[in-house]
């Protein structure tokens, strides 16, 4: 399912927050639960992945992780605002100290001109310090791919979060 080359980053993503004693969270909407996947690969992995929430509907963003109702209907769950909540609210629903979430248009079919298939947003939070936020605009290059290439990104968030 995951390519040699995610394999590795995982790894070596797991061996930064093992080494920091960090833990992480994934709120994950369009990769479905396959970043918390792709590091549960990896025997051994339970002492860093501490929990992952696959909020792929409205409700369960709003019932497992706290994202407002109201934030969704005024922003659209694929949004900068929704995904900076959702990691908000995967810190807020766990005992980690990262948390990574995405929330995007895997298509092939759901785009439009302003939210098109490939859009997807990436939020990811260490406790204590500011959220980072990043678009991604893959365009249509499969839903496969669309998830895949979303998960390198939020293993490169997380790193990045993990070395400061």
């Amino acid at each position: 399912m995951f390519d040699e080359d995610l394999i590795a980053k995982a790894e070596t993503l797991l061996a930064t927050l093992r080494a920091r004693k960090l833990m992480l969270a994934t709120a994950e909407s369009c990769t479905g639960g396959l970043i918390a996947g792709v590091l549960t690969e990896i025997a051994g992995s339970s002492d860093v992945v501490e929990r992952g929430f696959v909020t792929y509907s409205n409700e369960a963003k709003t019932e497992l992780i706290g994202v407002p109702a109201e934030m969704i209907a005024t922003h659209g769950a694929v949004s900068k605002e929704v995904a900076l909540a959702m990691a908000a609210g995967a810190l807020a629903h766990s005992r980690a100290d990262i948390a990574v979430a995405v929330t995007g248009v895997a298509g092939p079919g759901g785009g439009s001109a302003a939210k098109p298939v490939g859009l997807v947003h990436l939020a990811a939070e260490r406790r204590g310090r500011p959220p980072i936020h990043r678009e991604c605009r893959f365009g249509e290059i499969g839903r496969h791919g669309i998830r895949m290439a979303t998960i390198a990104v939020a293993l490169e968030m997380v790193d990045g979060l993990a070395r400061v």
